[in-house]
C-alpha cells in the first residue's frame, strides 16, 4: 500500500492485534481491581488502542486524554509539545497512560515528569508496542503489549503525516531506507 509515497506492508493483522488488546485488558484488570482509575490515552496515536483496551476493561475507570506529540513526518523532532495537559483531577488516583509506541522514550519521560507532578496515587504505562533497542528512558513500560524493530509502523490509529490511522492493521516501510 501506498502511503504518502512509501511503500507499506502488512506487519500486524487485525486479528493479533485484537489478541494482544484482549491479553493487555485481562492484565491490566487484574492489577487494578478494586482501584481509583483514571485511564490516559495519548492523542492521537493511541486512540484506537484505548478505545479497544477500555472497552475490554473489567474494572471501572474514568477517561481523560491528554495530547503530547514529538514528531514530524517519519522521525521525532525531539522535541515535545503539549496541547491537552494531564488534569488536576488524577491527584491521588491511579493512572494508567496509554500509549500506541514507545520508542526512544523521551516523550514519555517529558509527560511522567508532568504527571507525577499532579501527585498521583501510581502512575503506569500502557503501549501498544515497545521498541527496546531505540529506548533511553530510564522508566519501566509495566504493559507492553509487542516489542518491535525501529521500524515505521501505521495503522490502527498512528498516522504517516495525517495518513493511514483508520487502517484495521499495522502497515510497516518496505525498507529501513524508507526510514
Amino acid at each position: 500500500m501506498n502511503i504518502n509515497g512509501k511503500e507499506f506492508t502488512t506487519f500486524i493483522s487485525e486479528a493479533e492485534l485484537r489478541q494482544i488488546v484482549e491479553r493487555l485488558a485481562r492484565e491490566v484488570s487484574r492489577d487494578y481491581e478494586g482501584r481509583d482509575l483514571v485511564a490516559c490515552p495519548i492523542l492521537t496515536g493511541a486512540f484506537m488502542f484505548a478505545a479497544d483496551l477500555l472497552r475490554r476493561l473489567t474494572v471501572p475507570c474514568e477517561l481523560s486524554f491528554v495530547r503530547y506529540a514529538s514528531y514530524s513526518g517519519m522521525v521525532s523532532t525531539g522535541e515535545v509539545t503539549c496541547s491537552l495537559p494531564f488534569p488536576p483531577e488524577i491527584k491521588g488516583r491511579d493512572v494508567l497512560i496509554v500509549e500506541d509506541v514507545v520508542d526512544s522514550g523521551l516523550s514519555m519521560k517529558h509527560m511522567l515528569n508532568e504527571v507525577r507532578a499532579l501527585h498521583p496515587a501510581s502512575v503506569r504505562i500502557c503501549a501498544l508496542f515497545y521498541k527496546p533497542e531505540a529506548f533511553k528512558g530510564d522508566y519501566k513500560v509495566d504493559y507492553v503489549g509487542r516489542n518491535i524493530g525501529n521500524e515505521f509502523i501505521v495503522g490502527y490509529g498512528m498516522d504517516f503525516d495525517g495518513k493511514g490511522r483508520t487502517l484495521p492493521e499495522i502497515l510497516v516501510t518496505g525498507s529501513q531506507e524508507d526510514k
